[in-house]
């Protein structure tokens, strides 16, 4: 397949105009000017991205990937899907031994089967101090004979884990979880700058959603954000939804660490492409007023509701051709590599020809998943 575009943007170049050459799933060959040949789609007026990937997503569409079987985590994936996000992580939240253990067994097919990116652990082994929207109530420190477990039923699905670093144990288990090829990300912690410098030291590489759910930066007592932003091995996660954190600290924090160390990510829940109304995140209840997610009866922020095409198009500004560039590598290039999928995450011949079709007002027109169309915008959102 030939598709071409007014504009291909990738990580690193925008092709006015510009096409892309699928062959077997994969990017073959892409370039600016004429098509090698008459394209088999054209889209004079759009812009071609890469495929979002989002490492931090609970839910989407009504579902939730803690609560859902095989036909609420696919639901919950393809109403992320429907707005560009072609590489999806299905993160769970904090439950007791026998329920995660569960949940890890029911999402681990669908990574083998390449429907989801992978799993990814945010809890049980969290700060109770900085708990946000976990059950503090089944919050614990590691356990080796868990983690053993977890990876074991897992077979390779679990991609990344959060992890509070001052609990006991914690670094052993970072170590641990590293040595098994696990992304171990730092967060809903109340660690010290030089706890947090310690467990990167293990094998630490990601920042769950920074600012939230731990210590604020302070004159004497930095805490774990100046650590996460000062050492270059770490990619920092924000949530640039305007509810989590105020934009003009996530464009500071871009152009302090570089877009090569910035992945947005959506921390949504089941409301995501839905509306208000009142949901669940794992065992707890939660209220959605106005498109923000809260624990129900209180002012705890409970994930989001935001979707990743929504928060491409804050990161593209004013859609100049840096801009551009700059959402890319914060919506796909930089969370694909904090996670080792070499596979995704631009526009380059041999990566997986995952990629979105955006109108002139950058919003989802069509998108294409390991080279397949999966429809239109009026299609694709009657899902």
């Amino acid at each position: 397949m030939l598709i071409a575009a007014g504009r291909v943007v990738t990580s690193e170049t925008v092709h006015r105009p510009g096409w892309v050459e699928i062959d077997a799933g994969r990017v073959r060959a892409l370039g600016a000017g004429t098509p090698p040949r008459t394209p088999d789609r054209a889209y004079p007026e759009h812009t071609i991205v890469p495929g979002f990937v989002d490492i931090h997503v609970h839910g989407g569409g009504g579902s939730d990937y803690p609560d859902g079987d095989r036909g609420g985590a696919l639901a919950a994936r393809d109403a992320h899907r429907a707005r560009g996000t072609t590489r999806t992580m299905a993160s769970l939240v904090t439950a007791d031994r026998a329920s995660l253990l569960a949940q890890v067994e029911r999402l681990a097919p669908l990574v083998a089967a390449g429907e989801l990116g992978g799993i990814h652990l945010e809890g049980p082994w969290l700060s109770q101090k900085r708990a946000g929207a976990h059950d503090v109530a089944q919050l614990r420190a590691p356990d080796p004979a868990e983690i053993d477990a977890l990876l074991a039923a897992a077979d390779g699905a679990i991609r990344m884990v959060t992890i509070a670093p001052e609990l006991p144990g914690a670094l052993a288990a970072i170590e641990r979880l590293v040595g098994a090829g696990v992304t171990v990300a730092l967060g809903h912690t109340d660690a010290d700058y030089e706890q947090t410098r310690a467990a990167l030291a293990a094998g630490a590489t990601v920042a769950t959603h920074l600012f939230n759910a731990m210590p604020a930066l302070h004159h004497r007592e930095p805490g774990p954000i100046l650590a996460l932003l000062e050492d270059s091995r770490v990619t920092v996660e924000l949530i640039a939804d305007g509810t989590h954190l105020h934009p003009s600290l996530a464009r500071w924090i871009a152009e302090r660490v570089g877009d090569e160390r910035v992945a947005l990510v959506t921390d949504a829940m089941g409301a995501a492409a839905c509306g208000d109304g009142d949901y669940r995140l794992g065992e707890l209840a939660v209220e959605v007023r106005k498109g923000v997610a809260k624990l129900a009866g209180t002012e705890t922020i409970a994930g989001s509701t935001v979707t990743m095409d929504v928060l491409f198009r804050i990161a593209a500004g004013a859609g100049s051709e840096a801009e551009l560039r700059a959402a890319v590598r914060k919506t796909s290039t930089t969370p694909a590599r904090a996670v080792g999928w070499a596979d995704a995450g631009d526009l380059a011949p041999g990566l997986v020809a995952d990629l979105v079709v955006l109108d002139p007002d950058l919003h989802v027109a069509a998108v294409f998943a390991v080279g397949q169309i999966l429809g239109d915008a009026a299609a694709l959102n009657a899902r």
